[in-house]
Order: structure tokens, then C-alpha cells, then sequence
């Protein structure tokens, strides 16, 4: 492999995807780009990019292979079903799946791929549409060293973080840590919310200077406009972190480690997804604390 310009197949363009593949792009790679929907391609080809309409043309001369997609099922789907990565890629090809899944199936496509003579690094990230777009993820990768070292060009063009966590499965465990984190906070960031507009305090001030001290956050600092603005649309949506929450649940539970304040959170996001709130940003847990607290949600 060139030591600056790789063949990339890009596998999910889509919120996060499509803005990662883009800034590949603008780092001088060649990335051809596959998604099920035409519209998210043809972005990526105004970009510079390539297009391709199947994973089996996307992925056959690549040199590395990033899926990005929503959830477990997908990854089986794109990785190890038919017409899928595995039975298209050369040997050697370098698999990094940024998805956020369970750590098992991160072991599982792992497993698959080497009886292929592929390599896999499970790399997902953290970071949201913004820091897709911005190219300042923070990216958490499990695998072999030397595979790392190797990929570390690629992932210089996403992330601004980047961090050898484990061998294969531990990426997705740090991201499951990430999500119990950033769900705890949004909540936390929800409840005094409401509590200081129920006070008369000046919001904006309010959360101006909660920023500057202790109980600042990057999610009080990329959420507070948001919050503000009551603009929810999606940058992660609830739905996925619903999905994730129960990868968090169930990872915890197989270590034994207690999650009392995450589960309840857990429960939250879940109800957020039954009022119909899932396609939304995960911000939008707000509007939970709204209903609790009487006031009618828009």
C-alpha cells in the first residue's frame, strides 16, 4: 500500500458515512463509494469520489474496505452475506467497520474475514454529523497493531482522535462505554433544562456559563444550539441510540458491571422512541423532561 493514497471502498453513505467518505476524498485517496440509495453516491461522485452500483464493484480492486452502517444486521448483511464484502475482496484487503455494533459480531466478521485472508479493524467513532463533517472524530480501534499503524493515513482524514484501544471487539466496547456517556450527559443536559427555564433563568446565559465551568461538556457544546433552538433534527438520531443503549446493557451485564443510572437512561431513550421521538436527534430527549414536567411537545 502507498504510504499517502489509498483505494477505498466506502460502503453506507449516509449521515455520517457520506461527509467521512467526502473528507477521504479531500485527502487525496481514491474512495468509491456504494450505498442502497443512488442520491447519497451521486453526492459522493459531485464530491470527487467514484461510484459503484454493488458492494462487488466497489470493493474489488480496493485496497481498504470501511462499512458504514446502521446496526448489526447491516453489517452481517454488507460483510458476510451474499454479495457481500468476503466474497468479493482480494486477500489482504484491510476491513474497517466503523459501525457502531456489539463486540461479538465485531469478533464474528473478524473470524470470517481471516478464514478470507482479509484483515479487520473494528474502528467506530464518536463525534456526530459535525465532527463527520469537520473531520475531528474521535475514532476508537480495536484490532492488530500493525493493521492500526497501517490504516492510521485513513483514519488522519475522519478523526482528529485516534486511539488503539484492544485487540478486535475492544473499539466497540469503548463505543459502548462512549454511548452510555453522551446518553447520561444529554439526559443530565435535558433535566437542567427544564429545571432553569421552570425558574425564569435566562437560558442562554445560563448554559453560557455552565459551559465554562465543571459542568461543561462537548455535548453541552455541540447540543446547546440545539437545545435552544428546539431544532432536533438528526445527527444521531434516538433510534440508533436506542440500539446502542441495549448494546451497552447487554456488554455490561456480561461483565458484571452495574449500570444503575445508565439503565434507567436506557429505559428514557426507550420511551423517547415509543412518543414517536426515534427519527429525531438524540437531543431531543428533551422533549421526555418536557412531557414529564406537563408541557405540551411540538
Amino acid at each position: 500500500m502507498s504510504a499517502t493514497s489509498r483505494k477505498i471502498a466506502f460502503i453506507g453513505l449516509g449521515i455520517m458515512g457520506g461527509p467521512m467518505a467526502a473528507n477521504l476524498v479531500t485527502a487525496g485517496h481514491t474512495v468509491t463509494g456504494y450505498n442502497r440509495s443512488r442520491a447519497a453516491v451521486d453526492t459522493l461522485i459531485a464530491a470527487g469520489g467514484r461510484g459503484a452500483d454493488s458492494i462487488a464493484e466497489a470493493v474489488c480492486d480496493a485496497e481498504v474496505v470501511i462499512t458504514m452502517v446502521p446496526a448489526d444486521p447491516q453489517v452481517k448483511e454488507v460483510v458476510l452475506g451474499e454479495g457481500g464484502v468476503l466474497e468479493h475482496a482480494a486477500p489482504g484487503t484491510l476491513l474497517i467497520d466503523m459501525s457502531s455494533i456489539t463486540p461479538q459480531t465485531s469478533l464474528e466478521v473478524d473470524a470470517a474475514a481471516r478464514d478470507k485472508g482479509l484483515r479487520t479493524l473494528d474502528a467506530p467513532v464518536s463525534g456526530g454529523e459535525a465532527g463527520a463533517i469537520e473531520g475531528v472524530l474521535s475514532i476508537m480501534v480495536g484490532g492488530d497493531p500493525d493493521d492500526f499503524a497501517d490504516a492510521r493515513p485513513v483514519f488522519e482524514a475522519l478523526g482528529s482522535t485516534i486511539v488503539h484501544v484492544g485487540p478486535h471487539g475492544a473499539g466497540q466496547t469503548v463505543k459502548a462505554a462512549n454511548q452510555l456517556m453522551v446518553a447520561i450527559h444529554l439526559q443530565s443536559l435535558a433535566e437542567a433544562v427544564v429545571f432553569l427555564e421552570n425558574a425564569g433563568v435566562d437560558l442562554k446565559a445560563a448554559l453560557e456559563v455552565l459551559g465554562g465551568g465543571l459542568a461543561g461538556s462537548t455535548v453541552l457544546a455541540r447540543k446547546r444550539q440545539a437545545v435552544l433552538d428546539r431544532d432536533f433534527k438528526p445527527g444521531f438520531r434516538i433510534d440508533l441510540h436506542h440500539k446502542d443503549m441495549g448494546i451497552v446493557t447487554d456488554a455490561a451485564r456480561a461483565v458484571g458491571a452495574p449500570l444503575p443510572v445508565g439503565a434507567l437512561v436506557a429505559q428514557l431513550v426507550a420511551s423517547a422512541r415509543a412518543h414517536g421521538d426515534g427519527g429525531l436527534d438524540h437531543s431531543a430527549l428533551l422533549r421526555g423532561v418536557e412531557r414529564l414536567a406537563g408541557r405540551a411537545t411540538h
